[in-house]
């Protein structure tokens, strides 16, 4: 109780003393500081009574000026600011710091490592080497696409997907070559996973996550995308169950999806300031659109263009403006081991390989 009085009454406390006193007291001393007093009084005669202390301001007491004088806290700039980002959360973003801090130690030891490491191992090994080496891995991949697009109902494309498997398998000589993408198969390769069929049926995609290796992802995918990981090793066995085979693959399909799409990581790098938040809001909404496309939900899709395209040489004039055709607009190029890269959003659904 105590300390709440001297909390409340702390405005009109001037050390310790109150101001309320009455008002014959103040008029007499007044009267007694007006009155002249002599500098040496006679011998034998009492001196006048001092009179009594008047209240006077001590300087100690100057924090405890009336508020008046201070600047109240919600007009300070700086603890306005501070207020307003500590209760600023993005939705669906729970662990905005740390996924943020993720995400630029991962472009830094990218420009440190990785990236020189990718440009190197695409000058090392030939394009077509590479290809077929993402060919034969991707076709590992469809019977897990073809159960997939059955539990989506999408049963038309889950016998394309079977018949390519056929083709790559045999005529693409066990899958280096993407034959049936070609005349007269005409057979789009089409990625998907569990993380998608989970989409399908509801599951919502949960927090958001960047994690040093995988990349971008959700609660939903990287459950969906793990599974999906587990299920050659364990259908096939060796040599998919190897850490000695699986180790050097895993290695060399990083590297040739990055270096695939370095000039676009560096036009990504060039663009906005926030480039977490950016690549965040693309990740989320590109795999919104994915969920949308097998629901035949309507929305308007968001497809960049990942794939470097060549610059026009300078003697060429620019090719005439024509309006777009009403057909569907062409798929936007896919490496061939259509993964996440912890760079790069991945390519929409429905999309074809480079090449």
């Amino acid at each position: 109780m105590t300390s709440a009085l001297l909390l409340v009454g702390a405005p009109i406390n001037m050390g310790g003393l109150s101001l309320a006193l009455p008002a014959e007291q103040i008029a007499k001393a007044e009267t007694e500081q007006s009155v002249p007093q002599s500098t040496s009084p006679a011998p034998g005669v009492p001196g006048p009574a001092p009179a009594p202390p008047v209240p006077t301001a001590d300087p100690k007491a100057a924090p405890l000026d009336p508020p008046q004088a201070a600047t109240p806290a919600s007009t300070d700039p700086e603890l306005m600011e501070m207020t307003v980002t500590a209760r600023t959360k993005t939705p669906g973003d729970p662990l905005e710091r740390a996924n943020a801090l993720s995400f630029e130690v991962t472009q830094a030891v990218d420009r440190a490592v990785v990236g020189p490491a990718a440009l190197t191992f695409a000058k090392i090994v030939p394009l077509p080497v590479r290809e077929g080496f993402g060919n034969f891995l991707f076709n590992l991949q469809e019977p897990k696409v073809f159960v997939n697009f059955v539990l989506q109902h999408k049963i038309g494309k889950a016998a394309e997907t079977v018949a390519r498997f056929l083709i790559n398998s045999t005529i693409g000589v066990g899958g280096l070559f993407d034959i049936a993408k070609r005349k007269p198969f005409k057979l789009p390769r089409r990625p998907n996973g569990l993380a998608n069929t989970l989409g399908f049926y509801g599951v919502k995609p949960g927090a958001y996550l960047f994690l040093p290796i995988v990349g971008p992802t959700t609660i939903r995918d990287i459950i969906g995308s793990s599974i999906d990981q587990l299920l050659l090793p364990l259908a096939v066995g060796r040599p998919f169950n190897r850490p000695e085979f699986t180790l050097p693959i895993t290695i060399g399909r990083t590297l040739d999806r990055r270096a695939y799409f370095d000039d676009e990581l560096r036009k990504m790098r060039e663009g906005p300031k926030d480039l977490y938040s950016a690549r965040r809001d693309l990740y989320l909404q590109m795999r919104q659109d994915e969920i949308d496309d097998l629901k035949g939900r309507p929305h308007t899709p968001i497809r960049p263009t990942l794939a470097p395209v060549p610059p026009a040489k300078a003697t060429e004039p620019a090719p005439a403006q024509l309006p777009p055709p009403e057909a569907e607009p062409a798929p936007t190029p896919t490496p061939p081991n259509a993964e996440p890269s912890p760079l790069i959003p991945p390519p929409a659904p429905g999309t074809t390989d480079r090449g």
